[in-house]
Formats: C-alpha cells, sequence, structure tokens
C-alpha cells in the first residue's frame, strides 16, 4: 500500500503512523539544554552512557507489543531506523559525548496535513535526530506525490542560545515557577527554536508551548512558514520545567481538552478556547508520585495519550485515574502497558508521530479576537 501523508489535528481515526525504538538509547553528557532541564534531584544528573540493556530490552518488548496493538486495529506502523548514538558528535561551534535516541518520535517530526517537518530541537545531542527517520521520509516522498518533506533551519545552539542561570543544580523549583511565570527559560531568543512535540494541532489553528525548548523566534517561524495557519503562544506558569504540551494540554476531541490541573492555561489564554465553546476540565491525577528511575519526564505523563478515533483512546495501563475520568468522557479506553518506556522520552503520545488520520483541515476556532 503506497503512502498518503494527511494529519490536521490529534484526534481524527488514525490509520498509518511512526513508532519509535529504544535500541542504543543514552543518558546525555552534560549540555546547556539537558542541564537546564534534569531536575536537581534527579537520579540522572551526573550520569552519562548508554542506558541499561536489559531497560532497553524492556521498552523494545513494550513498544513491540504496542505496535501489534495498533496494527491489530487497522492501523499501519513504520519505525525508524536507529543510528549509533553512543558516539561523539560535534559542529563548528560545539562538541558532546553522544546522542540521545529514538524512541520520541513526536519530539522530531511534525505532522501538518501533508507536509512533515523537521523541527529544529535545542538540545545539542538531538541535532543529528531527524536523520533517524529519514529513510521513512523519503520513502514517503517518493510514494506519495502530494507529501512535502520539509526541515527547518537547524539551529547553530552555541552558549548564545541559552541563559547559563539555568545551569546551577542549586536552583530550586521555587525560582525556577518565578522565572517560569516571568517567560524567563533556559532557551534565549537567539534563533528560532522549536520541538515538533510543543505543538498541539486543531485543523486550522497550531497551538504551540513557549517553554524551555520552544522560543518566540521558533513560533513566528512557524507563523512564518504556515501562513494559511493561526499560530498561538500558550504558556503554562505551574510547570518549573515545561518541555512539550502533550503533559499539560492535551485535545481529545473537538470542544474537550484536558489540563494539567498544576499547569493551568491563564486566564487571558483561554478566551479563545471559551469563545468558540471549548472545554478545558482538569486532567486527573496521576496514579504515581514519582516517575521511574532515571526518567526526564515528570509523573504526569499520565495524561500523555493517543487519541485513535473520537471514540478511542490508548492510556498507559498503571494510570488508572486518567483512564477512568477518560471512560466517565464516554472514551473507549485501551490499556497499554508503557511505564518502562517512559525513561527514553515520553509516554504513548510521544512515542508516536502521525503519518495519516482520516479527516479535512477543518476551523475549529471561527471566533478570532
Amino acid at each position: 500500500m503506497k503512502t498518503i501523508v494527511n494529519s490536521w489535528n490529534e484526534w481524527d481515526p488514525l490509520k498509518h503512523v511512526i513508532l519509535g525504538r529504544a535500541d542504543g538509547c543514552c543518558i546525555p553528557a552534560s549540555e546547556p539544554a539537558v542541564d537546564g532541564k534534569v531536575p536537581e534531584d534527579s537520579d540522572m544528573r551526573g550520569k552519562f552512557g548508554v542506558r541499561p540493556k536489559e531497560s532497553i530490552d524492556r521498552a523494545n518488548e513494550l513498544l513491540e507489543n504496542f505496535s501489534n496493538l495498533l496494527k491489530k486495529r487497522g492501523i499501519k506502523v513504520d519505525r525508524p531506523t536507529p543510528l549509533n548514538f553512543i558516539q561523539p558528535i560535534s559542529t563548528p561551534d560545539w562538541k558532546t559525548k553522544s546522542m540521545f535516541g529514538t524512541m520520541p518520535a513526536r519530539d522530531i517530526i511534525l505532522t501538518v496535513g501533508k507536509e512533515m517537518l523537521e523541527a529544529t530541537m535545542s538540545y545539542r545531542c538531538r541535532w543529528f535526530e531527524y536523520l533517524n527517520y529519514r529513510p521513512l521520509l523519503k520513502k514517503y516522498y517518493e510514494e506519495d506525490p502530494n507529501m512535502r518533506h520539509e526541515s527547518a533551519p537547524k539551529p547553530r545552539l552555541t552558549d548564545k542560545s541559552f541563559h547559563m542561570d539555568y545551569l546551577s543544580d542549586k536552583i530550586g523549583v521555587q525560582k525556577r515557577l518565578e522565572w517560569t511565570a516571568k517567560k524567563f527559560f533556559v532557551t534565549t531568543e537567539e534563533e528560532p527554536l522549536f520541538d515538533a512535540a510543543d505543538v498541539m494541532r486543531f485543523g486550522k489553528d497550531l497551538m504551540v508551548q513557549h517553554g524551555f525548548t520552544t522560543n518566540l523566534k521558533g513560533i513566528d517561524w512557524l507563523r512564518r512558514h504556515f501562513p494559511n495557519h493561526r499560530v498561538h503562544a500558550l504558556n503554562f506558569p505551574g510547570d518549573p520545567y515545561p518541555i512539550h504540551i502533550d503533559a499539560t494540554f492535551t485535545a481529545i476531541k473537538p470542544g474537550l481538552i484536558i489540563n494539567n490541573p498544576n499547569r493551568r492555561l491563564p486566564n487571558e489564554q483561554r478566551e479563545i478556547f471559551e469563545k468558540n465553546d471549548w472545554k478545558i476540565i482538569d486532567a486527573a491525577q496521576p496514579a504515581h508520585n514519582e516517575p521511574p528511575p532515571l526518567c526526564f519526564s515528570s509523573v504526569w505523563l499520565s495524561m500523555n495519550i493517543l487519541i485513535l478515533d473520537p471514540k478511542t483512546v490508548c492510556v498507559e495501563k498503571s494510570e488508572v485515574y486518567q483512564a477512568e475520568q477518560l471512560s466517565n468522557l464516554g472514551m473507549e479506553v485501551i490499556e497499554v502497558d508503557f511505564r518502562d518506556v517512559y525513561p527514553f522520552g515520553g509516554g504513548l503520545h510521544c512515542s508516536t508521530t502521525d503519518v495519516y488520520r482520516e479527516g479535512k483541515c477543518e476551523d475549529y476556532f471561527p471566533k478570532q479576537k
């Protein structure tokens, strides 16, 4: 079957997806973006190198099980081609000891309609991560005459792209929250930066989180690149480590969003949703008090779910409160064993990126300011 690229939102029926792999994934060495993101009390601080083989094997087992589940529901699943991540990489501006991995496909590739766009990325260790997906994108380009393969300008990521104030290991959560409220993040406005996972797609509107991995210049670049879309910057001041929107603000179906209750959307940014009769409700509490060992992400991966269609959703099987909430909202909940994949870069939504969803570009926010 030839590939057709088409995906405009997070909820139309999913028919074709890319799912990441855990092979050779590394704990990255110290660099500005990593040091700014990893919590001061994290067990990852000071560690570097390939993750333990048993954890890689376990993550790959769960990813394969997830792949088989999707295939049984009629969804085509493609997988990236992993590089050798435990090797030094460099540009004329910097060197770092290793790459990151290729589990969270959502971070790298943004699908908007018939276009698949490689994000800039803001971690040096992830600068070359797009190469894992090039064989697939090449294939899609050859098979679909309407597919557009685009790549955002690669950033230099010199020290000028980062606020070095964030590199101390004694900042503390309270200071981070104060900085987040002031929209002072580890990334500067030296050059456009964005991760694909900071973009939530709502048809004609793209909601983009401004935070650690996406700056205002990155949002402006997206606005210029997608002139037929409306691109909106969102902030979540309750998050001391604002990286990627999909554990904070998750669209379930037209008219309904769950929002992390610790990271609520500010009132002034809720207007566009309220004007257009979208309901924003607090997400259920996570089932866990702490993330798994050696994990970048917070316990709020509980709300990192994958919508298969407006009535069906995949939820990590131990996240019983999130599953119960979505069931009460009228969704069929598919439980997926995935918690041991979390340390490799995220949850069910993070691990995938859309190739094809049925549907077309619609205007879900006709009432603008």
